[in-house]
């Protein structure tokens, strides 16, 4: 104490991983592989730019590269490309009625965050707000079905309830012991993250603009942090103008996947987005031939 958070930066980070790799080379002398999933996925992604030798192949899972603290590619992914049109309706009309019954449902959700002690950086009537913006992003990433969405005549509690399920006030919540605290300041500065299109609930909603939300409620009051893309610019620049023996798997309907890698025209790089699936798509979300392409792939890079 205090924390100094200038030292938290992806470049650190990989500098780490490349020493203990270097270390442990001199006793596992063969093939070595990195991985991740989500900012893990990033992560070994940002490892193999900037340590290219380091291991030879690397399996991202589901990590998006963005380019500014709200990239800006998440939001119409949510409005108007995932799933079905009948579906995006129904969780955009789900949100609708949470907000409109907002007066029944909310003292059932400060009850929830006063019996769990959450405390928040912003008043709790905007926590409400944010929970509502985010039950969109959260449903999708989750592989939820909109099977499960309750219908605009079921109860207040049957409302509230499915929507702290998706998407639970904790996640907003602060605490200098978070273990999330540090993922955000390298969100913040570093990685990126995602916006919130307000404009279909702004005439029910508490607060003016979700613009800069991550600042005001998940970092520090007194940390101020200035976004630089440099780290996700020299990603996207290695995976242009290499071909390195990397696999990214990426789920159809996860929002992440808005922020995917892109690349084309490569050998060995090989991208595969799960049909329909969500945050947690992996090797074995495919079918059996995708499974087998891409576990072939990687035995024939060991031999």
């Amino acid at each position: 104490q205090p924390l100094d958070w200038k030292y938290l930066t992806a470049a650190n980070a990989a500098a780490d991983h490349h020493h203990v790799v270097s270390l442990l080379k001199k006793i596992y002398k063969h093939k070595w592989i990195s991985t991740g999933i989500s900012k893990g996925g990033e992560t070994a992604l940002i490892y193999k730019t900037l340590y290219p030798d380091d291991v030879d192949i690397s399996v991202c899972y589901v990590g998006p590269l963005c380019f500014s603290v709200e990239d800006g590619r998440h939001e119409p992914f949510i409005c108007c490309k995932v799933a079905h049109e009948t579906d995006r309706n129904k969780v955009r009309d789900f949100q609708m009625e949470a907000l409109k019954r907002r007066n029944k449902i909310f003292p059932m959700f400060k009850k929830l965050c006063e019996d769990n002690k959450y405390t928040f950086n912003i008043p709790l009537q905007e926590i409400y707000d944010y929970c509502v913006l985010e039950f969109s992003f959260s449903f999708w990433q989750w592989g939820w079905k909109t099977s499960s969405i309750p219908s605009a005549n079921a109860s207040n509690s049957d409302i509230f309830n499915f929507l702290v399920r998706v998407c639970s006030p904790d996640y907003f919540a602060f605490g200098a012991d978070d273990n999330s605290l540090s993922f955000f300041i390298q969100a913040a500065r570093e990685l990126g993250y995602y916006g919130y299109d307000t404009k279909p609930f702004d005439k029910y909603l508490k607060i003016k603009t979700a613009e800069g939300y991550l600042q005001k409620i998940f970092l520090p009051k007194d940390l101020k942090v200035e976004f630089d893309s440099t780290i996700s610019q020299q990603c996207a620049v290695f995976l242009k103008n290499n071909d390195p023996k990397m696999i990214f798997v990426y789920g159809e309907y996860d929002p992440w996947s808005a922020a995917a890698v892109d690349f084309s025209g490569k050998t060995n790089m090989l991208k595969a987005v799960c049909p329909g699936g969500s945050h947690a798509s992996r090797i074995r979300s495919f079918d059996t031939d995708t499974q087998k392409e891409i576990i072939d792939r990687i035995n024939k890079w060991l031999e």
